[in-house]
């Protein structure tokens, strides 16, 4: 929040392929499933995403439900506080929408570093055992012939090695949701020590949502070089040009979003 006396200016950028948002330029929205969440929506269609992407804050003490539509996966992410998460399945294995929490389902705790993910046949709820902050990504689940449903995923980032990738020891890949065909979605964090980067400049079809959880660096979208910081978000869209390095006085580490192991339609 900038005061009167300061200049008024943004960092945000958005393009045809890919946005820039800093999160101060960014307003608290309101769900009904979320009546005491202060939410601030970052990735939606209105935008060019294939996905849904937003920023959840509770207070110790509250939370909400999320019912399933029979169609739609969630990721969440525990940045910091803790959750209790509940999740049931629709009793009757119909796929149909359902209403109110889980009843007689699964309880665990998730602390900060804590994911899970879960199907589209499962509602769930958050309730907060101390001021939180989370992540959520809602996409819609890409079936395939042959292939099963995956079952609710949980885990903690601190028990999933981080991987040297392409030979080096400065970028590290964490890998939140197992390479295989089951899931349409993967839920990665990189670890860049300062003065590191991708080794390539990437253009492919998958598409991200990425939030900056630690440091700064320059992130490369489509032909320019722009400064990134913690709890940036960016959205890059299919095709669109992309690399990074880090630069601050601290590694810089960001969890992002990517569809994978789906045929692609033809139009």
């Amino acid at each position: 929040m900038r005061t009167q006396n300061e200049l008024l200016g943004s960092r945000a950028e958005v393009g045809r392929r890919f946005a820039l948002l800093p999160l101060e330029g960014i307003p608290y929205s309101r769900m009904p499933h979320w009546p005491e969440a202060r939410i601030q929506v970052l990735a939606s269609p209105s935008l060019g995403a294939a996905f849904v992407q937003y920023r959840m804050e509770l207070d110790a003490g509250s939370g909400g439900t999320q019912a399933h539509d029979g169609s739609t996966e969630s990721f969440l992410y525990v940045q910091s506080g803790g959750v209790e998460l509940g999740y049931a399945a629709d009793s009757d294995g119909s796929g149909a929408p359902s209403t109110g929490a889980p009843q007689a389902g699964e309880l665990v705790a998730l602390e900060a570093g804590g994911f899970a993910l879960l199907p589209p046949t499962h509602s769930w709820s958050l309730k907060a055992n101390a001021n939180t902050e989370v992540l959520v990504v809602r996409k819609r689940y890409e079936k395939a012939a042959d292939v099963d449903l995956f079952a609710p995923l949980i885990g903690n980032e601190a028990d999933v090695v981080g991987e040297v990738y392409m030979g080096d020891e400065g970028a590290l890949l964490q890998t939140l949701i197992p390479d295989e065909f089951q899931y349409d979605m993967a839920m990665n964090i990189f670890t860049f020590e300062t003065g590191h980067s991708l080794p390539v400049t990437e253009t492919h079809v998958m598409e991200h949502g990425l939030v900056v959880l630690q440091g700064k660096g320059l992130y490369y979208l489509e032909g320019r070089w722009m400064e990134v910081e913690e709890s940036d978000f960016i959205w890059m869209g299919p095709y669109c040009p992309q690399s990074y390095y880090a630069t601050g006085p601290v590694a810089t580490r960001y969890l992002y979003y990517k569809n994978v192991n789906r045929d692609i339609p033809v139009a």
